[in-house]
């Protein structure tokens, strides 16, 4: 059968061997490594798109309240200070008439010239 030196050299052939595929894996990566790595980033790669998906609407979203919110405000700010122009000049007209009517001369403004008054 074999003798002692044939089982050497096949134990250093088996040992060769396996230190070239062993240097041969290492150079250019194990293959099914590479290969559960590849899955996993695809994975992970689509979480994080669509973690950033959600993200970037949850920001539009909360941009959008504060933009209705911002718009609401002005509004009103807009509304009172009409309403506040809108008293002053009516303040200002009654004072105007009573200060004619209390030097006893009549005041010429209609109700045509008030709303004129009032939107000029």
């Amino acid at each position: 059968m074999f003798g002692l030196f044939d089982t050497l050299k096949m134990g250093a052939g088996i040992a060769a061997g396996l230190v070239i595929y062993h240097l041969y894996a290492v150079s250019i990566g194990y293959p099914s490594a590479a290969r559960q790595a590849r899955a996993g980033y695809v994975l992970m790669s689509e979480k994080t798109a669509a973690e950033a998906r959600a993200a970037e609407m949850e920001r539009q979203r909360d941009a959008a309240a504060r933009a209705g919110e911002d718009h609401r405000k002005r509004l009103e700010a807009a509304r009172a200070s009409e309403q506040a122009a809108r008293d002053t000049l009516e303040n200002e007209i009654r004072s105007y008439e009573f200060e004619l009517s209390q030097k006893n001369r009549a005041c010429a403004v209609t109700a045509a010239d008030r709303q004129w008054l009032l939107r000029h």
